[in-house]
């Protein structure tokens, strides 16, 4: 059922203290090659991540969706930082001629952007860990009643820290939702290996050892009154196409 209720944007790629000022974002760009110019695509996006996007807050990683309508374009991934980091963003010398000579020219204009809150305290990195799939499931909220979505949200970290500690995951809610196209809330399973995903799904009786009886027949009322639907979509990790490598380093804890 969990697979069902939380099947997502998106993904803490630094290191990130709680104790911050600012809340971290997560720029997400969902690129769609031209099918004809695959490979001219591919060279020109790894030479100017590699060349523009190896390091720092600015890295950035890239994903190939395997799944779903999306199927076959490519997230373009950039964060975890603060929204005064946009203020400073450094434009090297020949970084958008760059992008609009080598990449733009073997895309489609069906180009869409996102930006994603990242929740520490409701998300889990216990440990460093190596990207290679995300199972990416997002929600859409039902309007005016997305505050009762968010309380939810609480008991699904409590559960998931007491029995799924040692799994990396996070919560995510997006910057500038709209009610059109579903994507909310975004919960993000981090996992090396296919076989996570063809695990017995005991979440909602670990939900009631942590809640009590009948707290997951409650949990989906609200589930069932708060939002419209979910979509989930696998993305794999181009490490060839990516200024970063794959390592995730663990959110730094107070």
């Amino acid at each position: 059922m969990r697979k069902l209720i939380f099947s997502i944007l998106l993904i803490p790629l630094l290191v990130v203290s709680q104790s911050t000022t600012e809340y971290p974002v997560i720029e997400n760009g969902m690129i769609t090659a031209n099918p004809t110019k695959i490979k001219e695509f591919e060279k020109g996006v790894a030479a100017h991540n590699k060349k523009y996007h190896a390091e720092g807050a600015y890295g950035a990683r890239v994903y190939w969706i395997s799944n779903g309508t999306n199927v076959g374009k490519y997230m373009w991934v950039m964060g975890p930082l603060p929204w005064s980091a946009m203020d400073t963003r450094p434009a090297k010398e020949g970084h958008d001629e760059d992008w609009n000579t080598n990449v733009l020219p073997y895309t489609m204009a069906e180009g869409d952007q996102t930006y994603w809150r990242f929740h520490p305290a409701l998300s889990n990195f216990p440990k460093d860990f190596n990207l290679k799939y995300l199972r990416v499931m997002m929600l859409d909220m039902v309007s005016f009643k997305e505050q009762q979505f968010l309380e939810q949200l609480d008991k699904v970290a409590a559960v998931m820290k007491a029995k799924y500690a040692n799994e990396p995951y996070g919560m995510y809610t997006n910057e500038m939702p709209n009610s059109k196209d579903g994507r909310d809330f975004a919960f993000v399973d981090f996992f090396d290996k296919m076989s996570f995903l063809g695990r017995e799904d005991t979440f909602p009786k670990d939900f009631e050892a942590v809640h009590g009886e009948d707290s997951w027949e409650s949990f989906l009322n609200v589930m069932a009154e708060t939002t419209n639907g979910m979509q989930s979509e696998l993305w794999m990790f181009r490490e060839d196409l990516s200024g970063l490598s794959p390592k995730v380093i663990a959110m730094e804890r107070q």
